[in-house]
């Protein structure tokens, strides 16, 4: 009889057991009804986000918004029409919504004389360019390779072709900033004498030559601490006019490199040749 009371009470135990271990199988995740409703909600947002953005990327695509004009803000001084329609034609592709505004822009900036270029959209089928374009203010003339460029107002060598009255520049690769600063001072210098600098050039050894407008060369030579530049351009301004009375020949070449003074070549060489005397010629007959 013992035997068989243990034996119920082994039943309960086990069931104890089997119900104590359900719980901890339910913790999972698809026994947690908020957790999945979240997840259901979140694929939902997901996919109707994508869709969303696939039927407006479909539907700005579409040839519904063509752009038909090119409204240029600035008038241009050197860019010709038909240059802003070849680049127009070039660099604009697509619709009001896809056109890619940086490409057209860097597409105007390489015309001759763009400086800088803005474009915008302006609805429901413009685009608005603004420019800015190069004013040039001296030739540029790159003193290794030969090649002739323009120089603007801030220093900047492009490429453009002009005829205008220009002074001309000659230099190493990328010392245009430097001479525009140099021509600005010198040419105020010059004034005085009622001279015109028309040429500034700067060597490889950083020595200094001008050009000016009677044709004259004015040999500077390189800055010194001891002797600089200006000093020595100030102290020839000073004494040219007697020297150019007393002499009363024109010069070719001024070369103030010289600490005390300058020395001067004449255009015609053939003064400074001594005259032959009666005798001398005598003799040679």
């Amino acid at each position: 009889m013992a035997e068989a009371r243990a034996h119920p009470a082994a039943i309960r135990s086990a069931r104890q057991r089997g119900a104590g271990a359900r719980p901890s199988a339910e913790k999972g995740v698809w026994h947690r009804p908020a957790l999945l409703d979240l997840f259901s909600d979140l694929l939902t947002l997901g996919a109707a986000v994508a869709l969303g953005w696939a039927l407006v990327a479909w539907f700005v695509s579409r040839p519904l918004f063509p752009l038909r004009e090119l409204v240029v803000l600035t008038p241009p001084a050197h860019v010709t029409e038909a240059q802003l329609g070849y680049a127009a034609r070039l660099a604009v592709q697509g619709n009001f919504f896809m056109v890619d505004l940086d490409a057209v822009r860097a597409t105007f900036e390489k015309l001759p004389w763009v400086r800088k270029a803005e474009v915008r959209r302006r609805w429901p089928d413009a685009l608005e360019l603004r420019i800015e374009e190069h004013e040039a203010v001296a030739y540029w003339t790159v003193s290794e390779s030969g090649d002739a460029r323009l120089v603007n107002r801030h220093g900047e060598v492009f490429t453009a072709a002009s005829n205008a009255d220009l002074p001309q520049f000659d230099g190493p690769q990328g010392s245009a900033r430097a001479l525009l600063t140099r021509y600005a001072e010198f040419a105020a210098l010059l004034q005085p004498l009622g001279l015109r600098l028309v040429g500034l050039a700067l060597s490889a050894r950083q020595a200094w030559q001008l050009h000016l407008d009677n044709g004259m060369t004015v040999i500077v030579g390189r800055d010194q601490d001891k002797s600089p530049l200006v000093e020595r351009l100030q102290r020839f301004i000073a004494v040219w006019p007697r020297v150019q009375d007393t002499i009363e020949i024109d010069i070719k070449v001024a070369d103030l490199r010289y600490p005390g003074g300058f020395a001067l070549t004449p255009a015609d060489a053939s003064v400074l040749s001594p005259a032959a005397s009666p005798a001398g010629r005598k003799g040679k007959k």
